[in-house]
């Protein structure tokens, strides 16, 4: 039988209790049922349940870039000035009240730019020197304001490149419990519906297996075998899909 859920190959499904930490706590979620294998089955039907849960990300981190060209005899000026500028991006992160321990400042690095590569022997080497200042935040939304608008560092004369920042969700596991156990029980009215009409009932839960948790941006579909994890919007979707096979009485 079919159904309206996306579907899964085999290989992307791990036993229920490996996601739930143990068949005690599958017990604890879905009461009587049982998600160990019976032998000599008769009748059997097999269906997929999901279950939804709109969050939002509850910290943030984002890194910014001090980054300065030089040639080789320049590669030391270029360094004080990305430890200068680097110095201006901590204090643009301090003066969104952002504390200083939770503001990382990286190493100092000079790479080659292989982008100014020339076939000349004798033409100089030019270098990237860079510092990255990283931050994290347990306030998403002020992250997200800052990485808006950087002007007041460019105005300064500060040069710099930007990564977008990640929004994530640092109570994952508490949502793939409770899913888990709501998406088993979807699957189990699906197979309710399914054989109501046929005189038959749907007797225990023979086995259960569930697909790679997805945590989309809010509203979204786009599912993937080996699951997804959006990191680039405040507002989420997190979703758990379960194959569970039920006997037929």
């Amino acid at each position: 039988m079919t159904n309206n859920l996306p579907r899964f190959r085999e290989n992307p499904f791990v036993p229920l209790g490996l996601l739930l930490g143990g068949a005690l706590v599958i017990v604890g979620i879905i009461g009587s049922w049982t998600a160990i294998s019976i032998k000599n089955a008769n009748d059997t039907l097999t269906v997929t349940g999901s279950a939804t849960e709109n969050v939002s990300a509850d910290s943030a981190r984002w890194t910014l870039t001090a980054n300065r060209s030089a040639f080789a005899a320049g590669v030391p000026g270029a360094t004080e000035q990305v430890l200068a500028d680097a110095k201006k991006i901590a204090r643009f992160f301090t003066a969104a009240g952002i504390p200083a321990t939770d503001i990382t400042v990286g190493a100092v690095h000079a790479n080659q730019d292989y982008s100014k590569y020339s076939n000349d022997p004798n033409a100089p080497t030019s270098y990237i020197v860079s510092q990255d200042v990283t931050v994290t935040s347990n306030d998403p939304k002020l992250i997200q304001r800052l990485s808006q608008d950087t002007s007041s560092l460019t105005n300064q004369g500060v040069m710099l490149t930007s990564q977008d920042p990640q929004y994530l969700l640092s109570d994952l596991p508490q949502y793939r419990i409770s899913l888990a156990g709501a998406a088993m029980q979807d699957a189990k009215a699906r197979a309710t519906q399914l054989v109501k009409d046929s005189g038959q009932s749907v007797g225990r839960l023979r086995s259960a297996s569930t697909a790679a948790v997805q945590v989309m941006a809010k509203d979204s579909l786009n599912v993937s075998d080996y699951g997804t994890y959006d990191t680039s919007t405040i507002d989420k979707t997190v979703m758990v899909t379960v194959r569970a096979t039920f006997a037929v009485n």
